[in-house]
């Protein structure tokens, strides 16, 4: 697929990811890419999150491909629980936030860290990174397991946030490319 073809939905994470961040710049740089909009980007709640994106899948026009970090996996498994089959063509999601982010990150919902560990109805790339202080190696792989992803251990890339110095993130954009050019129209 390319993504001239289908509708991004970027799905950032708790604070809604900066200008430097590479969400806001992949945004700024894929014409078809637009981000969920959150009512609050500091305090995540389940059904709110989840019903936004629901809303933007629904309010698409072609197939939809999500880009999702940190929190905005977490929203993501939330949300396709009420998505219907075929909805979504894929999902890259990174450096997800594990439930042991409930005690660092302020102001998430007890039914917000409650993760899914259901499939996702949709095919999905997780990357994580060997040292994010939000979820552990292992958390990762067992979300990946759990939802059905293909898992990309990143090394030692903290968070892929800007903090951890990945504000373009050349090789992500890389091997986002190369996960649109598998997927298959829905």
């Amino acid at each position: 697929m390319k993504t001239s073809d289908t509708d991004i939905l970027i799905v950032p994470g708790w604070s809604g990811s900066g200008p430097d961040h590479w969400q806001s710049r992949w945004e700024a740089k894929l014409p078809t890419a637009r981000r969920v909009e959150q009512e609050d980007w500091y305090k995540p709640t389940r059904d709110g999150w989840a019903n936004r994106i629901v809303a933007a899948v629904r309010a698409a026009t072609k197939p939809v491909v999500i880009v999702a970090h940190s929190a905005g996996c977490s929203a993501v498994a939330h949300a396709a629980e009420h998505l219907k089959p075929h909805e979504v063509a894929g999902a890259f999601l990174v450096a997800p936030a594990s439930e042991r982010a409930k005690r660092a990150i302020p102001g998430m919902a007890d039914d917000f860290s409650a993760i899914p560990q259901k499939p996702l109805p949709f095919r999905s790339v997780l990357i994580a990174s060997a040292t994010d202080p939000y979820c552990t190696p292992d958390e990762a792989r067992a979300l990946a397991e759990a939802w059905g992803s293909e898992f990309v251990d990143a090394g030692d890339s903290g968070h892929i946030n800007t903090e951890s110095g990945h504000g373009p993130w050349p090789d992500g954009l890389l091997r986002f490319a190369g996960f649109m050019k598998n997927l298959t129209a829905i």
